[in-house]
């Protein structure tokens, strides 16, 4: 019980993940000491290790272990009873080496800190007898070290245990290589993040900033990405005419290429929405051909365009491969508006029927992608189009601001975990 606490609580490193070639790694090494309390005291606060665990076992024993700043090594502080074997051992000297950049500089800390040193540190050549076992012998400081050697000295802790100190020019020339790795690994991460947000605020302006007018239809519309940037699209454009274009769209894929071809896609319906009420079927032809030769062959999206009229309150719109909007009647019934053509971007030759829908006063359309409706809780219950209604029926006396910002509460109760996709919805409602 006692191992499988201490792994715990101390976590392995990474584990591998080839089954045949299993897990390993040091798990602790027993010191002996006469108070737990003392040493435990003497290695935080004199040597600056780390406390890795402190736990009282059945039985009554306390298991307490330390470990260095640096690396995996753990040292399980013992307090045996007088009369066994293992209390012999008290301040005798270890087989334990502990590796620093900077031997001097550890000399130095440690013993302003009180702790006992058995010389000062002095270089060394490193040997090994015919058994494999190594030695060191000392050299002036006078004389040349040679490339390989290192720096070496001997401290103790309260109990009279001691241990080597040594620092190597090889170990010392590798830990400045690995602090340079690092550091440029930060700051091409803080580069990136840097860029990232400079992309989410550019993103940010591409979605509608401003409100086109409307007598009819009071409307709202919002996107929470996943990440950064994302692939979901909406949008409200004045077609003129007295009709508003109320468009949503997803972009297959994620993050930064997503976010790109998000960019594409809403420069050319913007560029081309003039044609949109007179040619609808033409301007999402135009619109396809344009996409699909700016994109590679995979690259491809969703969309809903809906042109709405304020006088007659119809929405003549083309469902691109999108999810079905959905239309809350007054009379309790939900009429969906499903797909008129499959999705942009994939075919060279494309088309799309164009279909009506008449909006009465107090009817409800609601626009979304499937990060509303996939989005799941712990069981892997998703979100679905049932609770979607149930909520949008509940706030159906409300602003749809409200409503929207309702929904959006309700899909992060629901699925309490990380974000993994882009929330995009769109609420309007026909004005009496």
């Amino acid at each position: 019980m006692a191992s499988i606490s201490l792994l715990r609580e101390i976590g392995p490193a990474t584990p591998r993940l080839n089954r045949e070639d299993p897990y390993l790694r040091l798990h602790a090494v027993n010191i002996y000491v006469r108070d737990l309390d003392r040493s435990l005291h003497f290695y935080t606060n004199q040597l600056g290790f780390h406390l890795a665990l402190d736990k009282r076992l059945q039985s009554g024993e306390r298991l307490l272990a330390v470990a260095p700043p640096d690396g995996t090594g753990v040292l399980r502080l013992i307090a045996p009873s007088p009369d066994s074997r293992s209390y012999d051992l008290i301040g005798k000297p270890t087989q334990l080496v502990f590796l620093t950049e900077d031997v001097v500089a550890k000399f130095s800390e440690w013993t302003k800190r009180g702790v006992r040193f058995r010389y000062t540190p002095r270089l060394r050549r490193i040997k090994y007898n015919q058994d494999g076992a190594a030695a060191a012998t000392s050299t002036a400081a006078t004389e040349t070290p040679p490339v390989w050697g290192g720096v070496v000295t001997r401290f103790e802790d309260i109990d009279g245990n001691s241990f080597t100190l040594v620092g190597l020019d090889e170990v010392s020339s590798e830990i400045e290589a690995q602090r340079r790795a690092i550091a440029e690994k930060l700051e091409a991460e803080r580069r990136v993040a840097q860029e990232l947000e400079i992309a989410r605020q550019v993103q940010a302006r591409l979605f509608p900033q401003t409100l086109p007018p409307s007598g009819t239809l009071e409307y709202a519309g919002v996107c929470v990405q996943a990440r950064e940037v994302g692939g979901d699209y909406y949008d409200f454009l004045n077609l003129g005419q007295n009709r508003l274009g109320l468009i949503i769209g997803d972009i297959a894929g994620k993050g930064i290429a997503a976010a790109l071809l998000m960019a594409n896609l809403q420069a050319n319906l913007r560029s081309q929405c003039a044609t949109a009420v007179a040619l609808p079927e033409l301007f999402l032809e135009s619109v396809n051909r344009i996409f699909y030769e700016n994109t590679v062959e995979s690259a491809y999206a969703t969309l809903f365009f809906g042109a709405y009229e304020e006088r007659e309150r119809s929405l003549r719109y083309a469902n691109c491969g999108h999810l079905p909007g959905l239309v809350l009647r007054n009379d309790q019934t939900v009429e969906r508006l499903d797909s008129t053509g499959t999705v942009l971007g994939l075919f060279s030759s494309w088309g799309c029927s164009i279909r009506e829908c008449g909006l009465s006063p107090g009817d409800t359309l609601a626009l979304y992608t499937d990060g509303v409706t996939e989005s799941f809780n712990e069981s892997g219950e998703e979100f679905g189009e049932r609770r979607l209604i149930e909520g949008l029926r509940r706030n159906e006396h409300l602003p749809p601001e409200t409503v929207v910002n309702s929904i959006l509460d309700d899909v992060r109760r629901f699925s309490l975990q990380e974000q993994v996709d882009d929330i995009t919805l769109i609420v309007a409602r026909c004005r009496g």
